[in-house]
């Protein structure tokens, strides 16, 4: 075989099992590239429009200071405790920071807007995920209008209850 590689000025044929391995890895490599650029990709920050406007809103300032729920949040004395996902879903930050949209398919025309977290988790989550903790957690429930809006609503409460006790 060596002879006639050197005699022809080829390269030595490839036996097919090396061949087959080399086109594998190959393979692999460029599935692991694909899915560490799709993981990478940054997400979309998510406005959500709200139907009633108040003056005095959610992420807007008084004075220096912050504001850090409004009139149709919910604020919870979380000290520190875990905030789960109750539902397969997507979570997404928000255009008001520190908050985050919530999102799932088993209520399909509700949104969840949480803010306090100290750290969020962002992108799919499965049912009993910790979403990160809270000091106090301000949560509203979003329903969606005719006219693309969302109503701040009278959250549940046993949707409550399974955000924050798992």
């Amino acid at each position: 075989m060596l002879g006639i590689a050197l005699a022809s000025n080829k390269p030595p044929i490839k036996p097919p099992l090396q061949r087959c391995w080399r086109n594998a890895w190959t393979s692999l490599m460029a599935i692991a590239l694909l899915g560490s650029a799709c993981s990478q990709a940054p997400r979309p920050v998510r406005t959500v429009p709200i139907q009633q406007s108040w003056e005095l809103q959610l992420g807007s300032t008084v004075g220096k200071h912050r504001i850090a729920g409004g009139l149709g949040d919910i604020s919870i004395e979380m000290k520190g405790d875990r905030v789960y996902i109750p539902f397969d879903g997507e979570v997404q930050s928000n255009d008001i920071p520190g908050c985050y949209i919530y999102s799932t398919p088993d209520v399909p025309a509700y949104l969840f807007r949480l803010c306090g977290l100290k750290s969020g988790k962002t992108g799919r989550v499965r049912s009993g995920d910790s979403l990160g903790s809270a000091d106090y957690l301000h949560f509203a429930a979003l329903r969606r209008q005719p006219d693309g809006t969302w109503a701040l609503v009278e959250p549940s409460k046993e949707m409550l209850e399974r955000m924050i006790s798992k």
